[in-house]
């Protein structure tokens, strides 16, 4: 059976392949694994998505029923649970929210006492107790079970803690802030006000439905159009869990990630504030960032995808910015996740202390092209796709082709049924025609 936990909790359709009495087991796995005295307390909350409600009394069932209490933030953004966690001394703290995923998706991910995402072992050891059904251990009875609390003003707490870690005068700026109906629809737009915005907030009036539907960090057409419309000076795309952060400069082109990161780390460099002058990032980043680095005299550290083990590498150095270009940035002296919020706010705070333009920052560095296609491949099969000799030998041709000027890269969704194919070059028509053959070659040789 394939493992249960993904690059970033567990994940699936809800009711199907996340299912409520999955739910509730991951929350009586949770307190066994990650408390270890009578009436601990874990907090949750979740994104705004239909089936929240579904699995989080589910999840929440299921912690109660092994001694441990509730504290429900209810809708909030992921970055707010691991802060909160550590802020009010809880025992864990668990996420129901599928992150940029459509609403039909799901998921569950936990965060030690400290605000951490678990390291590979602690999920194994949760996997291993529901495989084996809870084999040896007691569940309570009468007054030793759980029960649920309501953590009141959690939003407030949050947004609060934002402006206080990197707070900016943003009097004169006109913003377009996406909230992709999700979690941030009203943090990031309580915080922008209060720091003195003109704000125009799109997609920031969740139904339960309508999360991340063609809005926020994975759809910017809207967002590009609307600040080119506004004349605004900056616009600011969330995704449904509000973890991660894309920006669209005041001439409509699209700042990633990587750009972010750029902007703010040789900002914290030339302020002193970029410790060891080191920024952790993935093998995804684009090697323009990579070049960018080199030239000022930022050191690079690279990690497999995923922003916790951009983390777990963070923490083993003493970094504290590091990040992906789908717009997770890390600011590990804030918080301890990747957080939308305050990589806006850092990013802003670079636009009023230099008094320059988001398009003339983001020149910091050149984003050569890539080309990104999805293969869809069955979750069973996707992380085999090198057994198949026809896709090794594509994969082989492609690299020595790019070499020198370029790369390829082929990996596993770690949440998806699918494959990712990106390569990176010069020619954008070339590589992109090249991904795509590539994809389909996948699709057909993995039916």
């Amino acid at each position: 059976m394939a493992r249960l936990f993904g690059t970033d909790g567990v994940r699936g359709v809800a009711n199907e392949e996340l299912t409520p009495m999955l739910a509730m087991k991951l929350g009586q796995a949770g307190v066994c694994v990650l408390t270890g005295k009578k009436k601990p307390v874990i907090i949750v909350g979740s994104d705004t998505r239909i089936s929240g409600d579904m699995l989080g009394n589910a999840l929440m069932a299921g912690i109660c029923s092994m001694g441990a209490d509730v504290l429900y933030a209810g809708i909030i953004p992921t970055p707010a649970i691991a802060y909160l966690t550590k802020k009010h001394k809880a025992d864990a703290g668990v996420v129901i929210s599928a992150s940029h995923n459509s609403v039909e998706f799901n998921g569950i991910k936990f965060f030690d006492k400290n605000g951490f995402k678990l390291p590979d072992e602690l999920e194994d050891r949760m996997e291993a107790l529901i495989r084996d059904d809870f084999k040896g251990i007691r569940f309570p009875t009468g007054t030793d079970i759980g029960c649920v609390r309501y953590l009141e003003g959690a939003s407030d707490e949050y947004v609060e803690h934002s402006i206080r870690s990197a707070y900016v005068d943003l009097k004169g700026l006109k913003i377009v802030a996406d909230c992709a109906e999700g979690a941030s629809y009203y943090t990031s737009v309580t915080a922008l006000k209060k720091l003195g915005a003109d704000v125009i907030a799109i997609h920031n009036d969740p139904d339960g439905t309508n999360i991340n539907d063609k809005c926020g960090s994975t759809h910017m057409e809207e967002l590009v159009s609307r600040v080119k419309k506004e004349k605004a000076d900056v616009g600011l795309a969330f995704d449904g869990d509000a973890d991660r952060l894309l920006a669209v400069d005041e001439k409509g082109n699209v700042v990633d990630g990587d750009q972010i990161m750029a902007i703010v780390g040789n900002y914290l460099k030339d302020k002193g504030k970029l410790k060891n002058n080191t920024i952790v990032v993935t093998v995804m980043t684009n090697l323009g960032f990579v070049l960018m680095a080199k030239k000022n005299g930022i050191k690079i550290e690279t990690t497999k995808v995923g922003d916790r083990y951009v983390l777990e590498r963070m923490k083993e150095i003493g970094a504290t910015l590091g990040g992906e270009n789908s717009g997770h940035v890390i600011l590990l002296d804030e918080n301890t996740t990747g957080d939308g919020l305050l990589s806006a706010l850092h990013l802003l705070q670079v636009i009023v202390d230099s008094k320059k333009k988001l398009s003339e920052l983001s020149k910091i560095m050149t984003v050569l092209p890539q080309a990104l296609v999805n293969a869809k491949v069955s979750n069973d099969k996707k992380d085999r796709y090198l057994e198949y000799p026809k896709i090794k030998e594509a994969i082989d041709e492609l690299e020595k082709r790019f070499a020198g000027e370029g790369r390829v890269l082929i990996r596993p969704s770690g949440t998806e049924p699918k494959v990712r194919v990106m390569i990176e070059g010069k020619d954008k028509a070339v590589i992109e025609e090249e991904a795509s053959k590539l994809a389909k070659l996948i699709e057909k040789t993995m039916k």
